[in-house]
């Protein structure tokens, strides 16, 4: 990670959000700037990088803006642990209801898998040399020449073994091709014994559960079990069985508890859902519960020690991002020692007509590059004139101001409605080889009629 991130300037960070949500610069500098900060602490001297603590964030702004993915986005880039939460699930201690650690052994599970994956990767051509020879040891078994006999009859065995090795050779050529991947052969799976547990009269947390779950899961003894399978599904599941026995997982547990510590992000959504519009006038009910959830993220959020199934992991050093619309709550709503965790507070601004029309022309992934692709896959060639575009975002806007603002995930229900007759109609009654040119026309023919009308339903998800 911190090779990674030594590439990677505040400037060079942003312009890789760029390629993927339209404005927000503000948010885009700040998260940028506490991405480059842990490379800074990583790179410090030993008795600062303890005491340097990150600058948690605070997004405040409507959905649709672009909270969770400028986060998710940002997790990527740094290839770190990326979990999100709602506040709103969470309820306070003696409450039913999750309590606010499983979100961090959310994130060590998230680790866990990173790390095991990067090394499944490492072992992968080790591994797949291994299942090669287990299939063909099942289509040819090998000879095993008899060692010292004498005479004429040592002869034969050398010819047979011979004969049997160029046989073998000749299969796994044809294994690698592919040739053999349909025919079916008869393979040996571990499968673990463990049950389902359920606890009766009273309460375990997740924790306690998982433990208990591998305990017995340990002492029961691993079954095999013959499955009569294509060499092609033989292959996957030999190559997951070989690649887990070439793995250390000890030194996965090391190496992604680590990970989660220094590189983890948590992304809390719906922290106004917690928040309690009404705090210091004494009212009970369900802000006491909003106020107790508050109390229990703080010592998480500040930085605790929690047990999880691999070791215990300090949040120190994890970046916590916290967002949430705020439309009756205001983030000064919070309990005074939760906006101390959160120093950095961004506005993220409202969508424009301008901000549509980019949206669905210019990221890696827009709307409009989904659907070129999904109909490519039907050989359709599907285009999108420029003044479609305009108006497809116009037509957003409008339903946005005149219904509920939604943000950018109205952009999805807009150009479904416009796309689902072609959809439906490839490839039965549009073939092949055929090519689809969105106009302005075509989207004010569809879609036009139903904003004038102000007959919405459609759009209302």
């Amino acid at each position: 990670m911190t090779h990674s991130l030594k590439d990677l300037t505040p400037r060079q960070i942003v312009a890789e959000l760029d390629q993927y949500i339209i404005g927000q610069h503000d948010a885009k500098r700040n998260v940028a700037i506490a991405l480059r900060n842990r490379w800074r602490r990583m790179n410090s001297s030993a008795d600062m990088q303890r005491e340097i603590t990150p600058n948690n964030i605070l997004m405040i702004g409507a959905t649709g803006v672009g909270k969770t993915e400028i986060a998710r986005r940002l997790a990527k880039i740094a290839d770190a642990p990326f979990i999100k939460v709602e506040a709103s699930k969470f309820t306070e201690v003696g409450y039913v209801g999750r309590d606010v650690e499983s979100m961090v052994r959310d994130l060590v599970e998230q680790s866990v898998n990173m790390v095991r994956a990067a090394k499944k990767e490492a072992v992968q051509i080790k591994a797949q040399q291994q299942v090669e020879e287990t299939i063909l040891d099942i289509l040819i078994p090998p000879v095993k020449p008899a060692n010292g006999q004498l005479g004429f009859e040592n002869a034969p065995k050398d010819a047979d073994a011979e004969l049997n090795e160029r046989t073998r050779e000749r299969f796994r050529e044809k294994i690698r091709s592919g040739e053999m991947d349909d025919r079916k052969i008869d393979i040996d799976v571990q499968q673990s014994q463990t049950p389902n547990i359920g606890v009766m009269g009273g309460t375990v947390d997740d924790l306690s559960m998982m433990n208990i779950q591998e305990m017995i899961g340990n002492m029961m003894p691993k079954r095999g079990k013959k499955r009569k399978v294509s060499i092609a599904e033989a292959r996957k599941i030999l190559l997951e069985e070989e690649a887990a026995k070439l793995i250390d997982m000890d030194e996965v547990k090391e190496e992604a508890i680590r990970k989660a510590e220094d590189a983890g992000i948590i992304f809390i959504d719906e922290i106004d859902k917690v928040a309690s519009a009404r705090s210091g006038n004494g009212g009970g009910g369900p802000d006491v519960s909003r106020e107790g959830v508050q109390r229990d993220l703080l010592p998480i959020v500040e930085g605790s020690a929690v047990n999880t199934k691999y070791g215990v992991i300090h949040t120190d050093h994890i970046l916590f991002i916290a967002a949430g619309a705020f439309h009756v709550a205001k983030p000064s709503d919070l309990i005074p020692e939760l906006q101390g965790r959160f120093p950095i507070r961004v506005e993220l601004q409202s969508l424009s007509e301008d901000d549509f029309y980019q949206i669905l022309k210019e990221p890696k992934n827009a709307l409009t590059k989904q659907y070129e692709a999904m109909l490519a896959a039907e050989e359709v060639e599907l285009g999108f004139q420029d003044d479609a575009l305009r108006e497809l975002a116009r037509i957003a806007f409008d339903v946005n101001s005149e219904v509920e603002n939604i943000g950018a995930r109205r952009l999805q229900t807009v150009l479904s409605h416009l796309m689902n007759d072609f959809m439906f109609d490839i490839p039965d009654v549009i073939g092949a080889n055929a090519k689809v040119v969105v106009t302005k026309e075509l989207v004010s023919e569809k879609l036009n009629g139903l904003v004038k009308n102000r007959d919405l339903s459609q759009f209302i998800l």
